[in-house]
């Protein structure tokens, strides 16, 4: 049964992953639209994909609660790396996080970024992504 959860696991994540590297994505190009037309077309595209990127994410942090609970307390105790995976996890949250409250802001006509810091701030889930997965798969500790 844990191999179902494991692989609904992993494909929610997928899910989850495409939002956050999209949604910064629209941001770029969202902070760089001036009319009234484009900027009413990204929020509807943001608000949209901020919804279906927070089912993702759910889904996976469920999953995963799902899996840790089926390995058990002595399992999680003895390997650190989830540990350190589950720490990124919570950045990683804390990312979506800020995506959301970007979200509003441009939908309330209060976003002060421009193309540039949003461009910076779509390389942040690559590198969580890449430690996630080192940790998942190598287990280095």
């Amino acid at each position: 049964m844990l191999l179902w959860v494991k692989a609904f696991h992993v494909i929610s994540m997928v899910a989850w992953f495409a939002g956050l590297f999209y949604l910064p994505r629209l941001f770029v190009y969202h902070a760089d639209t001036h009319d009234d037309a484009g900027d009413q077309r990204f929020c509807i595209m943001e608000k949209r994909l901020s919804v279906l990127m927070s089912i993702a994410a759910a889904l996976t942090i469920g999953f995963g609660v799902w899996l840790l609970i089926g390995y058990g307390s002595a399992w999680l105790a003895a390997n650190g790396w989830m540990h350190a995976k589950l720490l990124l996890v919570l950045g990683l949250i804390g990312y979506h996080g800020w995506c959301q409250i970007q979200v509003k802001k441009f939908r309330e006509h209060r976003n002060t970024g421009n193309a540039g810091y949003f461009r910076l701030m779509n390389e942040l889930p690559t590198l969580f992504l890449v430690a996630i997965v080192i940790l998942a798969v190598v287990r280095p500790f």
